[in-house]
């Protein structure tokens, strides 16, 4: 690797820079602003003062203003001028599963077509939302699909500190020119929102839209309970489970744990068999385990991440449960703030 050079830069001019492989630059801006071009082009932001030390890796294609220029970069965090590592940080993960979407509702098969939520999955999204409205939320991750997104959005309706949850778009030029946000202090109000195809649900195949009793009806039900419930079985032209969790897990791997592992407290609204693909692999279930597993719609679980190990905390049943800011100091110190500024 080629010597490092030191780049300092604002973070709204930093689309417009080349790095070449090896190299750092600092970040220097608003905590909202770096994440916001973080997370637009493909960066990783590990930590929240706003400043970090972005290091090259390798080439990817960004535009700023019809310029393009090739930067890759994964972010080290600087903490009193050292890096904060995995086995320092603390934080935490919550897991939503979308609530009631209008297809659930009259019992057809979903999977990956894009069905908006129901009435009573509204109501379930914004209990979501009261039973972790005291946890910090610094980073979103959704699938693609609108239920999820609105699950998202409706949850943080109800977060204490009431900043606004923002989809990130970079599927092209324009999309990101024509959503770039001018105002530092609103940007300081913003949750990024990142959305992913790798966290839709199962893709059901030929059963999408199909009603399940109809389905169980005409293949038999064994055939339906083998296709729904086995591992490594898929519907016709369809996903299993095991598929699903290959690019789900993936995907949390390499986009969301860094982020985690650098302090940020990330919530993660998706499906049920992406989201049991993901409890699979921080819980170390077993195949067998993991089709034995439900997950009801609009229930967060909560994990924390400390010590270099996702803990699991269950769900938590209210916003005031003491338990939950005792797992980590950074949570408790949150709850502190959150507090003091209700009453100031």
């Amino acid at each position: 690797m080629a010597a490092r050079t030191m780049i300092h830069v604002a973070a709204n001019d930093l689309r417009s820079v080349d790095v070449a492989r090896g190299k750092e630059m600092a970040a220097v801006g608003s905590y909202s602003q770096v994440c916001r071009v973080a997370a637009c082009n493909g960066l990783h932001l590990e930590e929240q003062s706003g400043r970090g030390r972005l290091v090259a890796t390798k080439p990817v294609l960004i535009r700023r203003r019809g310029v393009a220029c090739g930067v890759r970069a994964s972010v080290v965090p600087l903490s009193n001028g050292a890096p904060t590592t995995a086995k320092t940080a603390q934080a935490a993960l919550i897991l939503i599963r979308h609530g009631e979407s209008l297809w659930n509702s009259k019992n057809l098969f979903t999977g990956c077509v894009d069905v908006p939520l129901s009435e009573q999955g509204v109501n379930e999204a914004i209990e979501a939302g009261k039973r972790i409205s005291h946890i910090p939320v610094d980073m979103i991750f959704t699938s693609a699909l609108i239920r999820a997104q609105m699950t998202a959005m409706l949850a943080m309706t109800q977060h204490r500190r009431q900043k606004v949850p923002v989809i990130l778009h970079n599927e092209s030029e324009r999309a990101e020119a024509w959503s770039r946000i001018f105002s530092t202090d609103t940007e300081e109000q913003v949750i990024p929102v990142v959305t992913a195809w790798e966290l839709n649900e199962r893709m059901y195949g030929e059963l999408q839209g199909l009603n399940k009793k109809e389905t169980a009806d005409k293949f038999g039900k064994d055939k339906v309970h083998e296709w729904r419930r086995s591992y490594d079985i898929p519907p016709p032209n369809g996903e299993s489970l095991e598929m699903c969790a290959e690019r789900a897990v993936a995907y949390f791997k390499d986009k969301v744990v860094p982020e985690i592992e650098a302090g940020r407290n990330v919530m993660i609204a998706a499906h049920g068999n992406s989201l049991r693909s993901i409890i699979m692999y921080l819980d170390k279930l077993t195949s067998q385990e993991v089709i034995e597993l439900e997950l009801s719609t609009g229930i967060p679980m909560l994990y924390t991440f400390k010590g270099n190990r996702f803990l699991r905390r269950g769900s938590p049943v209210g916003p005031t449960v003491a338990g939950v800011y005792a797992l980590t100091e950074d949570l408790a110190r949150y709850r502190d703030q959150l507090d003091s500024r209700a009453w100031s």
